[in-house]
């Protein structure tokens, strides 16, 4: 072969040989088409820009590349796959039994009690600080007092909250 055949020339006249090896990886013949068209267009394009000195060896070796990762993605997709299960439609089990859902409704009866039972000042800076996540010094200016205040009020509800930990804890 006096001529260099360039690495396209070489992989159409060697085409179903490569073929064949890309369906041994794949297992499927569209896929293997899909590996063959994307090699030729990789070995085409002529991105290798030094001589080859087995230009169907490299041809080979292009296509397996293309064929290993192609599976080694189809197998990784394959285990995260639900198999035709709408995920969005399926039940979530409830841990809620009809004790628990009582529990929790005196719970927040009693917290709701604690709270409306605090001087209104005091629980709205509870509420500032717990629910919108203001800091002190935001809530002092926001109500006209110091920092030193809200802090003493945070703490005031908190500890007429303290009783409702018990009925968390049952």
């Amino acid at each position: 072969m006096s001529l260099q055949l360039s690495l396209g020339d070489v992989f159409i006249e060697h085409r179903s040989q490569l073929r064949q090896m890309a369906m041994n990886i794949v297992r499927t013949a569209d896929l293997a088409d899909e590996i063959m068209q994307d090699a030729y267009l990789k070995l085409a394009d002529g991105s290798c820009v030094r001589s080859v000195q087995k230009p169907l060896f490299y041809c080979f070796q292009v296509v397996r590349n293309l064929a290993m990762d192609h599976f080694r993605r189809h197998s990784t997709e394959a285990s995260y796959r639900t198999f035709g299960l709408d995920v969005e439609t399926l039940e979530r089990p409830s841990g809620a039994t009809p004790d628990k859902i009582l529990n929790e409704k005196r719970v927040v009866a009693a917290i709701e009690q604690a709270l409306n039972g605090l001087p209104e000042r005091t629980r709205r800076a509870f509420e500032l600080y717990r629910l919108q996540e203001m800091t002190q010094r935001d809530i002092a200016v926001r109500l006209g007092c110091s920092a030193t205040l809200v802090n003493f009020m945070i703490r005031d509800a908190l500890e007429a909250l303290q009783g409702c930990r018990d009925l968390l804890d049952d």
